[in-house]
C-alpha cells in the first residue's frame, strides 16, 4: 500500500512540474534608465524533448541589445523599427534589435542552462510595472510558447498562467 501511495505522489509531482517550471529572468528587478543584464533561465525542454532554439522578443523601450554568444549555439539578432525614437549615449535611434534567437544547440530536458543578453531600459518605461519578454522555446518535438502577459493591473510573475512570459519589475530611475 505504501509503495502505491508513493507512486501516486511521484506521478502527481511530475505532472505538476512543467506548469511550475518555466523560463524566467534571473534578475527580478531593474531600474529604468539603466543597463539590465537579462539572464533567461531554461530549466527543461518541451514535455521531455530537448530544446533546440530559444527566441526572445524584445519589448518596446528596451534598446542597445547585445546577446552573449553561447558555445555550441548560433545567435542571431533580428532588427526592426521602434515605435518611437530613443536617445542613447547622445545618439538617436529609431530602430534596433527586436528579437534575439539562439539555435543550433541542444539542451537536454534533464539539463538547465541560461541565455544572456545585455540591454538598456529606457526612461520611457513606466516604473512600478512589470516588463515582459515573450519567449518561444522550440524543441526536437514540440514548442513551448512562454508569451502570456497579464492584463494591466493583474501583475505578478506567475499570475496562475500556464505559459507566463518572463518579466522584470521596473523600479524608478535611480
Amino acid at each position: 500500500m505504501r509503495t502505491h501511495i508513493s507512486a501516486i505522489v511521484a506521478v502527481a509531482t511530475l505532472a505538476m512540474a512543467p506548469a511550475m517550471a518555466h523560463i524566467t529572468l534571473e534578475g527580478k528587478q531593474a531600474a529604468i534608465g539603466s543597463s539590465y543584464k537579462a539572464v533567461f533561465a531554461v530549466p527543461h525542454g518541451c514535455a521531455g524533448s530537448a530544446t533546440t532554439k530559444i527566441r526572445v522578443q524584445i519589448p518596446e523601450g528596451v534598446i542597445a541589445v547585445k546577446p552573449m554568444p553561447k558555445a555550441g549555439w548560433n545567435v542571431e539578432s533580428i532588427s526592426g523599427k521602434y515605435a518611437t525614437e530613443y536617445e542613447y549615449h547622445g545618439r538617436k535611434f529609431s530602430e534596433g534589435v527586436t528579437e534575439v534567437d539562439w539555435s543550433g544547440g541542444k539542451l537536454s530536458d534533464q539539463n538547465y542552462d541560461e541565455f544572456v543578453m545585455h540591454t538598456f531600459l529606457t526612461d520611457t518605461l513606466k516604473p512600478n510595472t512589470t516588463l515582459y519578454f515573450p519567449v518561444v522555446q522550440e524543441c526536437e518535438q514540440g514548442v513551448s510558447r512562454w508569451i502570456e502577459i497579464p492584463a494591466e493591473g493583474q501583475g505578478g510573475q506567475d499570475r496562475g498562467s500556464k505559459w507566463p512570459a518572463p518579466g522584470v519589475k521596473l523600479l524608478p530611475k535611480s
